[in-house]
């Protein structure tokens, strides 16, 4: 097992109620509402459900890779073993920022509910002590209840790993049974008639569109099973643990969504639900006025499980990119007697305090996502590319062998050599005469350049399909849908052609490895979708990237061209040594170039 100055003390059980409680907050109280009433009535049951299929697929790479690699920084520790340090780079600097953003719009909405039941007290007296702060462009209103909530959360965290993930269980637990009686109380009140009824539309009122737009919307509920992986170098038995913590949440909030949904369209008409206090209004309308004390709790509850999913996993990105090299090497310390990265947490912590202070909740919500989805997508790849890589070039061959219960990797020299296997890469004996074609790329090179290739033909057959249409017309739209479908087909059977390696994993997503294009045409889909919120989302994009390539540079070429990264350091042509694991060089790069 992989040796780390953090404490591994965390359980199966500890990782799976930080995955609830970073998915399960607010969310469930708000988003249920609006989607039910403006986009899928009754079908949010199907919209839920398909959503939930489509994290499961971007979490199925995410445990494969927690069980290959158990290491903090998630998606950014995964890019970075598999096509190297620019796209790792890209990865972990966009899940830095969408930790921050979550943690302080959930602030923000912590602030703001609180400040609901006291009867506005808190904004009366900020507004009328601070009023409106003039800053270059912006009129602010400051929020310090949730500058103040941000701080104790990040004080709180510093405590220890075991400590945070305690309480987190405790109020996730509370949560669901506010849920639970929500589910419960909501299926005594149904009217089942609510569903049938077909002068308002029946079940599917917006018809499957209806379902599939409020889908791409309830993705973004499943934000966050991600942050279980960001656990690895604190699990006691990572290469089992975070697979089993990761389908057990994600089945759990599945669960809990669709039952939420279909008791609160069973409980009132869906036109008549209040989206932004859904279920309180609801009992509201059948007489059960006392609910809404219930419902604060759980949401309360909801919000602060949600706050501490955020904080926990920002200072461990930060961590792993500091440790190799990417960030300040100071923000890579682990305190001797917390064992937590004290100074990425009070650093970053900060930050998103000031965020939360400053900014309201629609500024904010409109940055977010885009960059979690690149991230889920980009896993996704490397997943295929990794299964299809040769061996032959590494230093030494490993072994994997169970020790204590738990696969233990096994090396005299690193490791991740047990990610690769000699033969992967390779023709398949029976497609032995497309050698003349295939046979002079190296290795594994014709499934990155495969995989690239459908990166970019899937989001070009979402535009055509999702957003073009009407621009191009039904004629042009099935011509380059097809021609697009084509592409996609042929990728797939060169990836399919080649072997994979073989290394016996503690996990493996066996049906998988050979569909990349699902989980990123359901990432694609999502997006487009959703027409006006993805300009926005694109546009901050782009200013997001270009700070990231210039903290990039400005860290990495200092001092008339000396690289920081320890990639960087070493000189092998193909494949990187670096101190904990070997990384595929950048040929998935100059793929997309």
């Amino acid at each position: 097992m992989m040796e780390t100055p953090m404490k591994r003390c965390l359980t199966t059980f500890d990782l799976a109620f930080l995955g609830i409680g970073h998915m399960i907050g607010a969310g469930i109280y708000v988003l249920t509402g609006t989607v039910a009433k403006n986009m899928a009535g009754p079908g949010i049951v199907l919209s839920f459900l398909f959503a939930g299929i489509a994290s499961f697929l971007s979490a199925l790479c995410y445990a494969e890779f927690g069980a290959r690699v158990p290491k903090a920084g998630s998606a950014y520790s995964y890019t970075y073993v598999t096509v190297g340090e620019l796209w790792a780079f890209v990865v972990g600097w966009n899940i830095i920022f969408e930790h921050m953003l979550c943690a302080a719009a959930v602030a923000r909405s912590w602030s703001g509910y609180m400040d609901s039941m006291l009867g506005h007290i808190i904004y009366n007296q900020t507004n009328g002590q601070l009023g409106v702060l003039h800053i270059g462009m912006f009129d602010v209103q400051p929020d310090l209840v949730s500058f103040m909530i941000v701080v104790l959360v990040c004080l709180f965290l510093g405590i220890g790993a075991k400590c945070s993930t305690v309480t987190n269980t405790v109020l996730t637990v509370l949560n669901v049974f506010v849920i639970c009686f929500v589910v419960v109380y909501g299926l005594i009140l149904a009217r089942p008639e609510y569903w049938t009824q077909k002068d308002n539309g029946g079940f599917l009122p917006y018809g499957m569109s209806g379902v599939f737009v409020g889908a791409a919307s309830c993705f973004f509920a499943y934000v966050g099973f991600d942050s279980i992986a960001t656990a690895g170098e604190e699990a006691k038995n990572p290469n089992r643990s975070i697979p089993m913590a990761t389908f057990i949440s994600l089945s759990t909030v599945t669960v809990a969504y669709m039952l939420m949904g279909g008791a609160l369209t069973m409980m009132i008409p869906y036109y008549d639900i209040h989206h932004s206090s859904a279920f309180t209004d609801a009992f509201e309308q059948r007489g059960i006025t006392w609910a809404k004390y219930v419902i604060a709790i759980g949401a309360l509850s909801g919000m602060t499980t949600s706050l501490i999913g955020a904080l926990f996993a920002l200072p461990r990105c930060v961590y792993a990119m500091a440790a190799d090299g990417l960030l300040f090497p100071f923000l890579a310390h682990i305190s001797t007697k917390t064992q937590t990265p004290t100074i990425a947490m009070a650093i970053f912590g900060g930050v998103t305090a000031v965020i939360a202070l400053l900014f309201d909740v629609d500024t904010l919500v409109e940055f977010l996502s885009i960059g979690t989805l690149m991230a889920y997508t980009i896993v996704s790849c490397c997943v295929i590319i990794l299964r299809y890589q040769p061996a032959a070039k590494l230093p030494s061959a490993t072994t994997i062998k169970e020790s204590s219960g738990a696969s233990a990797i096994t090396s005299p020299h690193s490791e991740s050599d047990a990610l690769v296997e000699p033969e992967g890469g390779k023709l398949k004996k029976r497609y032995a005469f497309l050698s003349p074609y295939l046979g002079r790329f190296l290795p594994g090179k014709v499934v990155t350049y495969s995989v690239a290739t459908q990166m970019v033909i899937m989001m070009l057959f979402s535009c055509t399909i999702f957003r073009w249409s009407k621009l191009l017309g039904n004629l042009w739209t099935a011509v380059i849908g097809i021609a697009t479908a084509v592409v996609m087909l042929i990728c797939l059977g060169l990836i399919m052609v080649h072997d994979q390696n073989s290394v016996p994993l503690a996990f493996k997503v066996n049906a998988f490895t050979n569909l990349p294009s699902f989980p990123f045409l359901i990432k694609s889909f999502t997006l487009i979708k959703q027409s006006e919120y993805t300009r926005i989302t694109v546009s901050n994009f782009r200013i997001l990237m270009t700070n990231s390539c210039y903290i990039f540079v400005s860290k990495t070429y200092e001092l008339l061209g000396i690289w920081k990264g320890k990639e960087w350091q070493k000189d092998p042509p193909v494949f990187v040594s670096t101190s904990k694991y070997f990384t595929v060089n950048n040929s998935f790069i100059s793929a997309l170039i």
